[in-house]
């Protein structure tokens, strides 16, 4: 049986934490889309292009994932796509309690739908897009935190940062 699963975010920007779950995830499920939130009440860094480009030069390699944005109820585009998988990463307690009521919102609006929590490996565990944000607005390095490709489209697309 295809299993496809869904991994949401916004991804703004992408980060050595995501990768390290879109990688482990792309390895359990056929198919994994990776889908970024247009967000607007977050207020992106990042406008919603650029963001599902960064993902696609990241995940280029992957040929089981698929990027793909959305603007609609997880749950609707979960259900459009013929997934019944949602993959969260858990850096800490504190993600916990958010991620478990967004699961149960999910899940009763589409009770097909279930979630998985992949928690990112240790040396990844720390790193938040807020973090990198912050990094970025003070003009400070983040190499070590983003993927090659995610750094280098950074500095040419903006290179104010």
């Amino acid at each position: 049986m295809h299993k496809t699963a869904i991994y949401p975010g916004t991804f703004d920007p992408l980060t050595n934490g995501h990768m390290d779950i879109i990688r482990r995830a792309s390895m359990i499920f056929d198919t994994l889309i990776v889908a970024v939130a247009k967000s607007a009440t977050k207020e992106p860094m990042f406008p919603l292009s650029e963001r599902e480009e960064m993902l696609r030069l990241a995940t280029r390699e992957c040929p089981s994932v698929r990027v793909e944005s959305f603007d609609t109820l997880l749950a609707d585009f979960a259900q459009e796509r013929g997934a019944c998988i949602l993959v969260r990463g858990l850096r800490a307690v504190s993600d916990f309690e958010y991620e478990l009521q967004m699961g149960y919102a999910n899940a009763s609006l589409n009770p097909a739908l279930e979630t998985i929590y992949l928690m990112p490996s240790l040396q990844n565990a720390f790193i938040s897009s807020s973090v990198i944000r912050s990094i970025l607005l003070h003009k400070g390095k983040i190499s070590h935190l983003v993927p090659p490709v995610v750094c280098e489209y950074i500095q040419k697309s903006h290179s104010c940062m």
